[in-house]
């Protein structure tokens, strides 16, 4: 039986994720999961809801969780946990890791991703094009990093936080959960839990 995965949303973030899938595991069948576009085609694959994949044998499916939000990502990731459906990673060709690099399940890394040495990642990490992970890094769960991320040494970021295009993370810093890093922001300083900053250097979003 052909062993299918199904690659999570069907959206921008899920349509840059599929040619990833599809490059690594050619010998398999790949559809989207989208219930908000089920039975569209999309890219040329068929998009499906929850209900009708859950409906293939359960020891031939996978998933790949290519939704940004991290909120999202979570629920999602415990819903595929209740089901007992295994969550692989999308990894490009161009990826570079080096050594000692620890990764939970679920990762997608973009192309002309980095990550050096001695890295700890969790779970569902997306890691989009041309960012960049430095040597000893602790990085949660289900966090995100936007294109061109430059996250240097012995920088720890807690649990879904979001982190924008083209932001710099100065080495040594703490960005708390939920966290949301403003496009190319310089961080010098630690961001607190569910802190939004932006700017050069970042400094507290204040909302009027």
């Amino acid at each position: 039986m052909t062993k299918l995965i199904g690659v999570y949303g069907a959206s921008g973030c899920g349509r840059g994720i599929l040619p990833i899938i599809r490059a690594q595991y050619p010998d398999r069948e790949i559809v989207f999961i989208d219930d908000g576009q089920s039975g569209a085609m999309v890219n040329g694959h068929a998009v499906i809801d929850w209900t009708r994949f859950l409906g293939h044998d359960a020891a031939t499916i996978s998933a790949c969780l290519a939704i940004a939000n991290a909120r999202i990502r979570e629920t999602l990731a415990l819903k595929c946990d209740a089901a007992n459906i295994p969550l692989i990673e999308a990894r490009h060709a161009s990826v570079v890791q080096m050594d000692d690099v620890q990764i939970a399940e679920g990762a997608c890394l973009s192309p002309f991703v980095t990550l050096t040495s001695n890295i700890r990642i969790g779970r569902c990490f997306h890691a989009n094009l041309y960012s960049y992970v430095e040597h000893d890094c602790r990085i949660g769960d289900f966090v995100t990093f936007a294109p061109g991320v430059k996250c240097n040494g012995n920088i720890t970021i807690g649990d879904r936080a979001y982190i924008g295009s083209g932001a710099v993370i100065r080495q040594g810093l703490t960005i708390g959960a939920d966290a949301v890093i403003g496009m190319g922001a310089v961080v010098t300083r630690d961001v607190p839990a569910g802190a939004t900053v932006v700017g050069n250097p970042a400094k507290p979003l204040i909302k009027g």
